[in-house]
């Protein structure tokens, strides 16, 4: 499969890469299944993937854990080492891409104070529930590239019984 097409597969057309790199055909060898299986296990447990209702939780304290998938994957990077280079095509230009703007706008607007008015507040939670769409889809990608069953939508969203 070619990386343009693992990104289309998973709806991630947000995800811009260069021509030679949609091109690129990927296969995942263990240490790229390892490297997933770490940063899904990360992305699974956290407020990325996971609903946060309006009378519930705390916007500085989601933003953190967003930002947490930063150091997060460097680190799976740097421990899973050159073997998993596979898996660095993927996770690098979302990180960029998806994760580093939203914690980019977001770690500016809270240094000045905004997430103390409720409609800063109403706004990040808002283009939280955006980026959890794509970060969902993201997990689901690393489940399949970690061959692993999905439990992103294991317990289905608030409410929903």
């Amino acid at each position: 499969m070619n990386l343009g097409n693992l990104f289309r597969n998973f709806h991630l057309e947000r995800v811009r890469l260069s021509l030679k790199a949609i091109q690129l055909e990927v296969s995942f060898q263990e240490a790229d299944k390892d490297a997933a299986w770490d940063l899904y296990v990360e992305m699974l447990t956290r407020i990325v993937t996971q609903p946060l209702p309006l009378e519930a939780g705390d916007e500085q304290a989601a933003l953190e854990s967003v930002f947490s998938l930063v150091p997060a994957t460097r680190e799976i990077l740097r421990h899973h080492g050159r073997a998993s280079i596979q898996f660095s095509k993927v996770a690098v230009p979302v990180l960029n891409q998806i994760v580093r703007p939203f914690t980019a706008k977001w770690h500016k607007e809270s240094l000045a104070g905004a997430l103390v008015h409720e409609a800063k507040r109403t706004q990040f939670r808002e283009e939280l529930e955006s980026l959890q769409v794509e970060l969902r889809n993201y997990n689901r990608m690393l489940a399949e590239i970690a061959g692993v069953e999905d439990l992103t939508d294991l317990e289905g969203p608030v409410g929903e019984y």
